[in-house]
């Protein structure tokens, strides 16, 4: 049974709401593209039953992901790819768009946003199983307060990334930091760290959130246009 009273629980549920904010306005654009061909009285309706789809599978992925993290390697493996989601995350996007076609009918659209949200989660997936730590009760949790709060304010989110940047410098390094202690806490190193190195996890943590704002900020100079704002 999870412990409420514990501060750790609740930073806990902070880190996954953050991270689903962080890392679901592209879900939140998809609903919106796949449900505006439909009549008003039925967007809603889209928008509600495709929500439920997609949020439906994402917590059976999530928990079965969180599952295989207790294996020797999967952690070491699930953090340096967690490491690479933060660092994309700082880098200018390109110019393709959501090719997302807007359906006629409910199912259409529900059908869609199940599908795209499959596609589009995989960062999602990881970086919260990563958050869970092992608790499948806290995964449920914190993505069930998490994706309401998105449906609800996605066009604020995205409005406040585009306005101030320094939000999504802050959800890479947060990106970052779990995927530090994810890679402390795998098996095949654990112990190694733990016995040469005081407050291992932590100190993994703050490294990998600092490796990727680093490392992402380095390659979006590199890459980006002159008139390119650099987070």
């Amino acid at each position: 049974m999870p412990d409420f009273a514990n501060p750790e629980f609740w930073v806990a549920v902070a880190q996954i709401i953050a991270i689903d904010i962080v890392l679901s306005g592209d879900n939140a654009v998809v609903i919106a593209l796949a449900c505006r061909n439909l009549p008003p009285h039925q967007k809603r309706v889209g928008i509600f039953w495709g929500v439920v789809g997609a949020v439906s599978l994402r917590v059976v992925l999530t928990a079965f992901a969180a599952s295989l993290l207790g294996y020797p390697w999967l952690k070491l493996v699930g953090g340096l790819l967690l490491l690479w989601i933060g660092v994309k995350l700082l880098l200018p996007e390109g110019d393709d768009g959501h090719e997302i076609q807007g359906a006629s009918h409910v199912a259409g659209a529900v059908r869609t946003i199940i599908v795209a949200d499959f596609v589009m989660s995989l960062d999602n997936v990881i970086a919260v199983a990563a958050a869970s730590r092992d608790s499948i009760f806290l995964l449920i949790f914190g993505l069930a307060v998490s994706i309401p709060l998105i449906v609800w304010t996605s066009q604020l989110i995205m409005k406040l990334m585009e306005r101030f940047p320094v939000v999504i410098l802050l959800g890479a390094a947060l990106l970052g930091y779990v995927a530090g202690g994810m890679i402390a806490g795998d098996l095949v190193v654990r112990e190694w760290l733990q016995q040469r190195l005081p407050a291992a996890h932590y100190v993994a943590s703050v490294a990998g959130a600092l490796f990727v704002v680093a490392l992402g900020r380095w390659l979006a100079l590199r890459r980006a246009p002159s008139d390119y704002p650099v987070v």
